[in-house]
Parts: C-alpha cells; sequence; structure tokens
C-alpha cells in the first residue's frame, strides 16, 4: 500500500538543467577543458563530486582544487538561481502535490543538490513537503539508495509503501536499490529500469498510482 510519495528536484519539480549547465561550462571554460551539453546530461542526479569527476574525464587534480572548483561552481550556479521564480514550477506539479495530500499520502523531496532548501523557497513549494532531505542528509549520493532509505525513514514508513518520482537513472537504480516503486519523468531510452515512464506528470493521477502499486 502506497503511503509516501518521494520526488526528486531537478528534472521533476524545477528543470535547472540548464542552470547547471552554464555554471559548469564556465567552470570548464575558465579551465580550458571542453565541455558540450550532452555531457552535461550524462551529470544528471549524480553528486557534485562525481560531476566535477565526470567534467574532468582523466586530468587529475588535487583535493584541494576540486573543492574551490566545486564551490566556484556552485557560486556560478547560485547567481544563475536568483533569477527563478514561482514561474519556474514544472506546469502539473503543485496540482500533483495537492491530490497527494487531500489522498492522505506523505510527500517528500529527495535531492542529491546542496541548494533543495534554497530552490524550494524560491519555487515557494515548501509548504507541500512534509520533509526535504538533500545532500547534505547522507554520505553515498544515487545510485546508492542512502538518501532514499534515510527519506523513508524520517517520514516513518517502510521503503516498500513509497513511490519515488525521478527524471535520472541513477536516481531509478536508487530507488530499486532502496525497495521503493518508482516512476520516471523523461525518455524511455534513458529511465529503462523505471515500472512507469512518462513524459509530466500530468499524464497520471494519484488513483491510477495507487491502484498501479
Amino acid at each position: 500500500m502506497i503511503r509516501a510519495i518521494i520526488f526528486d528536484l531537478d528534472g521533476v519539480i524545477t528543470d535547472t538543467a540548464e542552470y547547471h549547465f552554464l555554471a559548469w561550462k564556465r567552470l570548464a571554460d575558465d579551465q580550458g577543458i571542453p565541455f558540450t551539453q550532452e555531457e552535461n546530461d550524462a551529470l544528471r542526479g549524480v553528486s557534485r563530486r562525481e560531476s566535477l569527476n565526470l567534467l574532468l574525464k582523466d586530468r587529475l587534480v588535487s583535493e584541494a582544487q576540486a573543492e574551490e572548483w566545486m564551490e566556484r561552481k556552485n557560486q556560478y550556479y547560485q547567481v544563475a538561481l536568483q533569477n527563478l521564480s514561482t514561474a519556474d514550477v514544472i506546469p502539473g506539479v503543485i496540482d500533483f502535490l495537492i491530490a497527494a495530500k487531500t489522498k492522505g499520502l506523505k510527500t517528500a523531496l529527495a535531492s542529491a543538490s546542496k541548494n533543495a532548501m534554497y530552490v524550494l523557497e524560491k519555487l515557494q513549494l515548501q509548504m507541500y513537503f512534509d520533509i526535504v532531505c538533500d545532500g547534505y542528509c547522507v554520505s553515498n549520493p544515487k545510485p546508492a539508495p542512502d538518501l532514499f532509505v534515510f527519506t523513508a525513514g524520517r517520514l516513518g514508513i517502510f521503503p516498500g509503501d513509497c513511490v519515488v518520482v525521478e527524471d535520472a537513472e541513477a536516481g531509478i537504480q536508487a530507488a530499486r536499490a532502496a525497495g521503493m516503486h518508482s516512476i520516471g519523468i523523461g525518455s524511455v531510452q534513458r529511465l529503462k529500469q523505471a515500472e512507469i515512464v512518462l513524459d509530466s506528470l500530468r499524464q497520471i493521477s494519484i488513483e491510477e498510482i495507487l491502484q498501479k502499486f
């Protein structure tokens, strides 16, 4: 029986992928490292440190240098986020959240982003979530199940009674490893391990989710 829905942030609640790309691209340009939009797609759902590793490819840097570059990227990203507003909530999300609450379901945000709370505040969505778990909550990022297991624990709900909504392959893998059901938002090719794949949350109702799972 489904008792909670756990949402990723980027690509599910709002689409800040372009802001991330511009921030990573600016950092890459600073260092003379080629970085394309296609390469940025591989960073979906992974931690900031792993994203830097992918950007660097085989280049070696000290840990101190890596920390400085990650902080610089985050500063670039936060500057871009200042333009975020309620208009950037993906269509259908608020109606879906309201419907979930009306049905008595718990709702949680579980994002690898360490800017999750700031983004929610800019979107004015804090009131729709019972809890928010972000990149500060666990050490092992997705595709490890730690963040989702931690979130279920905070909710006081068994993992098997949770549905995860994700747009990244790493997030779907994490949900499966946690023993949770999964809905993918995006392409079937990228999210082939998800139990349901949709273009948006407008394509499914809470009633259909409860019947499916």
